[in-house]
């Protein structure tokens, strides 16, 4: 009886203080970052974001032309303020316009997100992509 009340104890004293953190956003409160650029042949760009809170993350392609090049690459990956090389946290080699190629559960810190030649393009590939995170 004794160990139950102490768990239990210790279980409502941990929600408390998540709560007093500000606990999870809600993905309804996210912040938008819209992101464009273009992609060369056989290269890569990057673009950087941060979040100050746990909560989820969606990265959505939302234009890609021209409509020879139909699919490009984008990996979501940690950063350190200055660089894009930290560890991957997801990847998506064919990620495709009007679809969400990215998304899961995200907590407070540098990311990138890293637009790239998965398919052998033939020619310049444009982009505008939106990153759904918490501010």
């Amino acid at each position: 009886m004794r160990f139950r009340l102490s768990s239990a104890f210790l279980l409502a004293l941990a929600g408390a203080i998540s709560i007093s953190c500000g606990g999870i956003v809600d993905p309804s409160q996210n912040k938008t970052d819209t992101f464009s650029g273009t992609v060369q042949p056989a290269s890569a760009r990057a673009h950087a974001f941060s979040s100050s809170k746990t909560g989820e993350i969606s990265i959505k392609i939302l234009t890609l032309t021209p409509a020879s090049q139909p699919v490009i690459g984008l990996q979501w990956v940690q950063a350190d303020g200055t660089n894009c090389n930290g560890g991957f946290l997801q990847v998506n080699q064919f990620a495709s316009a009007g679809t969400t190629a990215i998304s899961g559960q995200i907590i407070s810190g540098q990311y990138c997100v890293i637009v790239y030649d998965s398919v052998g393009l033939t020619v310049p590939s444009n982009y505008t992509l939106t990153v759904s995170h918490p501010e």
